[in-house]
Parts: C-alpha cells; sequence; structure tokens
C-alpha cells in the first residue's frame, strides 16, 4: 500500500485529515506549498496517492498536477476545495485530476474514495510488470524518465525475452500520451504488403483478399504510442513509407489516393544490430537514426543476477493466483538453480520455467527438481559464452556485487570457486568490494 501526500497550508486541517488517513492503516507525509510539495512529488512511487488543497500559499495545486503529469507520473491527484472553489476544481479535472472533495464533505467522502483509489492501485501493482532493483534497472528507469515526457523516437535494444515490450510500455504510461492508445506490432510476422496494410490500412479492392477497407495501427494509435517490435524486420518499401509518415506526420492507406494524418509516437526494438543491418542495405540509414533518437539498452538477465531471485519470487505469485496454487517459495537447493542458471531465454524463459515449476508442486515449497523443464539450459559456465575481456569484465562486476565473497561470486558466475580463483589469477584481478 503507497503512501498519501498531503498538501495543505492549514496545519490544523492538515493533521485533520492525516489523522483520519492514520487511523484507517495509511502512512501519511505533508507539505504546506508548492515548493515543498514538488520535493516529495520528485520521490513518488507508483501507488503512492496525492491529496491536496486547490489554494496554496504559493500558488495553486494545478501546478503541481501539470508538473506530474508532464514528469510522466500518472498517480492519482485528488482536489479538497471549499465550496467557492467547485468550478475551478471541476476545471482542473481536465489536467488530469482524479477527482474533487468539498471539505465540508471531507468527514464521508474522503475515506470511501481514498480505499477506491488505493484498491485499484494495488490492483495496477499487482498486474504490472516487477519493478526491478539491479543498477542496470535503476539506469533503465532514469532514463525513461527523462525521455517520456518528450516525444523523441525510442530505439530500445535488447536480446530476445528481456523484456523490450514493457519497457516500450513504461516509456508510454509515463509520458503525456498515457491516455492515449498504446498499440503493439510485430514486425518480425509482417512481409511485403501485408506490413503496409497492417501500418497503414487498405481501401476494399486494393489488393486479392482485402474485401473490406481496414484501419491500420498507425490509425489506431493516434494520438498515443505506436511500438514496432523487431523492426529490422520491415520490409524496404515499408520502411520508406514510414519514415515518410514520421516525416510528414500523414500517411496514405494502401490503395487510396487521400493521405491521413498521423499524430504518433514511435518506440521500436530490435534484438540485432541495425548497424550492421545498414551497412549490408538491408535497413534505410535514414530511418534507422530518425528511430535511434533516444537508445535504451536492455541487458540479459544473466548480466543482472540480482534480479533473478525477486523476479521468480513475483512469477511464483503470479502463477499462484493464475493457476490457483498456494506454493510459498522456493527451498535453499532451488534458488541455488534460480541463481545459477544461465537463462538463454532470459525474463521470459524463467517465467515460463517458474509457472510450469508452480503447476507440479503440490507442496509449499518448490523444489530444484520441478525447475529442471526439458530443454532448460543447465546451470554452467556462463564466462563460456563471453570472449576474454567480457569475461573479465564480468568478473570484477559480479565481485562487486558480491562484495568481494567468493563464493557468492562463483554462484552468480555459474562456476566452480576453483574455476573463479583459477580466472582471477589468470586476468590479475584483485578482491574487488562495493564502492572500490
Amino acid at each position: 500500500m503507497g503512501k498519501i501526500i498531503v498538501i495543505e497550508d492549514n496545519p490544523v486541517f492538515r493533521d485533520h485529515v492525516c489523522g483520519m488517513l492514520e487511523s484507517e492503516g495509511y502512512t501519511t507525509r505533508t507539505a504546506c506549498d508548492c515548493a515543498t510539495a514538488r520535493k516529495l512529488l520528485a520521490a513518488l512511487e507508483t501507488d503512492d496517492i496525492v491529496l491536496s488543497d486547490l489554494r496554496l500559499p504559493d500558488g495553486e495545486c494545478t501546478s503541481l498536477l501539470e508538473y506530474m503529469r508532464a514528469s510522466g507520473m500518472r498517480n492519482p491527484f485528488v482536489i479538497m476545495t471549499d465550496y467557492a472553489q467547485v468550478v475551478s476544481a471541476v476545471s482542473s479535472m481536465r489536467l488530469g485530476a482524479e477527482d474533487y472533495i468539498p471539505k465540508t464533505l471531507l468527514q464521508e467522502k474522503l475515506l470511501p474514495r481514498i480505499k477506491e483509489l488505493a484498491h485499484k492501485a494495488e490492483a495496477r501493482r499487482k498486474i504490472s510488470i516487477f519493478e526491478r532493483r539491479s543498477a542496470a534497472f535503476r539506469e533503465i528507469n532514469r532514463r525513461i524518465s527523462l525521455v517520456a515526457p518528450t516525444d523523441m523516437g525510442v530505439l530500445i535494444l535488447g536480446e530476445n525475452g528481456t523484456g523490450k515490450e514493457h519497457i516500450a510500455e513504461k516509456v508510454h504510461e509515463r509520458s503525456r500520451r498515457a491516455g492515449g492508445p498504446f498499440v503493439a506490432v510485430d514486425c518480425g510476422m509482417l512481409t511485403g504488403e501485408l506490413a503496409a496494410s497492417e501500418l497503414f490500412g487498405h481501401r476494399k479492392g486494393s489488393f486479392t483478399g482485402a474485401v473490406a477497407d481496414k484501419k491500420g495501427c498507425m490509425e489506431e494509435a493516434d494520438g498515443g504510442t505506436l511500438f514496432l517490435d523487431e523492426v529490422g524486420n520491415l520490409p524496404p518499401e515499408v520502411q520508406q513509407k514510414l519514415l515518410r509518415a514520421l516525416q510528414t506526420k500523414s500517411y496514405r492507406p494502401v490503395g487510396s489516393n487521400r493521405e491521413r494524418k498521423a499524430d504518433v509516437r514511435i518506440i521500436a526494438a530490435t534484438n540485432e544490430h541495425l548497424d550492421k543491418a545498414v551497412e549490408e542495405g538491408r535497413f534505410r540509414r535514414d530511418l534507422y537514426h530518425r528511430l535511434k533518437e533516444f537508445v535504451i539498452q536492455v541487458p540479459p538477465l544473466r548480466e543482472c543476477r540480482e534480479d533473478i531471485l525477486p523476479l521468480a519470487e513475483f512469477f511464483r505469485e503470479l502463477a499462484n493466483r493464475e493457476l490457483g496454487r498456494h506454493t510459498e517459495g522456493f527451498d535453499k537447493e532451488a534458488e541455488k538453480v534460480l541463481r545459477m542458471r544461465t537463462w538463454s531465454g532470459n525474463v521470459r524463459e524463467l517465467k515460463q520455467t517458474i509457472g510450469s515449476a508452480v503447476l507440479l508442486t503440490e507442496g509449499k515449497l518448490v523444489t530444484a527438481d520441478k525447475l529442471e523443464a526439458e530443454g532448460s539450459a543447465q546451470a554452467g559456465c556462463i564466462l563460456l559464452l563471453k570472449d576474454e575481456n567480457e569475461e573479465k569484465e564480468r568478473i570484477v562486476q559480479a565481485l562487486v556485487q558480491a562484495d568481494g565473497n567468493r563464493e557468492t561470486t562463483a554462484g552468480l558466475l555459474g562456476i566452480s570457486r576453483t574455476t573463479l580463483y583459477s580466472r582471477m589469477k589468470e586476468y590479475g584481478i584483485m578482491q574487488k568490494k562495493k564502492g572500490k
């Protein structure tokens, strides 16, 4: 359950409101003006709720609301008003306020409304993608926060199964377009004429099989975000049409002679090296540079091993709900297997493995044997997958992550301590600790 940020300059009334909320188990944080409130909002969590007086000593709370929405914060914002301010409060809802409550009705209206919003926030939290806490994903979240409020094109790079679409959704959810649609297209499934029709739509009779007019994804995503997964697979002729649509903000459906406007933000993703595709003539250089105005690199799971067990717990609870199971955790051996496996399929493979294991588990704890799904990668030497420079860098990263503990480091890397010692000696690596 998140916090309630209470912004009110009258200390007596502020204490009264906080008392009501805290008596129901809510945690509150307070501010008396816009300047102080901004500091609290800068550290807002996704399930926090903001409750603010309309008029504050240094301005109206609408400036705070505008700041939040421009920064991509979609948290519920509820305004407390005096009777004479109701008209202003109603108009502020056009800016994205969730609701307003007249102060004369606070006693009867506040707690039910807050409970409703908290319930919705909790439901969203439970079904949302897990918020990873590794250093790499803290940096990704920082980059998302920077680019989300803009309309810059974003290119998300990463291996299959790393969660590129979830990153794209987070960019959309924190953008000014969050109230608009998020439309995802798997470009790997599109070829030739089908790709043009899928993206731009078509007119009836424009090609064999076009028995009716069809909307394209550009039209469906109007006012929102269009996510192009595996964008490197787009046919050359469609690449040209997409570039033109980005440059002119207009497009022409297949078989039509009329232009249509498109207010769409493009987020693209790929698991291949597009710069290589450009050099080989498979991808347009001008489109590549248009798409990569801002790049987010998503690392493979094997390079973020501190995320594995928290992700596994998240997927276990998710599987419990979906499969009607009642597992309570993993035994020690299962945790060891999870930490040491290479996870070549990344987060997608981890989720599938956990789901299968939960289904097979009859008791409270998931055991290691339930994780040995057919075809899954066995625990092994992750280092063998890398060249010497990458191998050395990974050992150093793991030592820092394990605060110099060699046994933990070996577990993170999926190798024996003997192998770790010999590699450290070979590369002249001194024992590393966090912050060193």
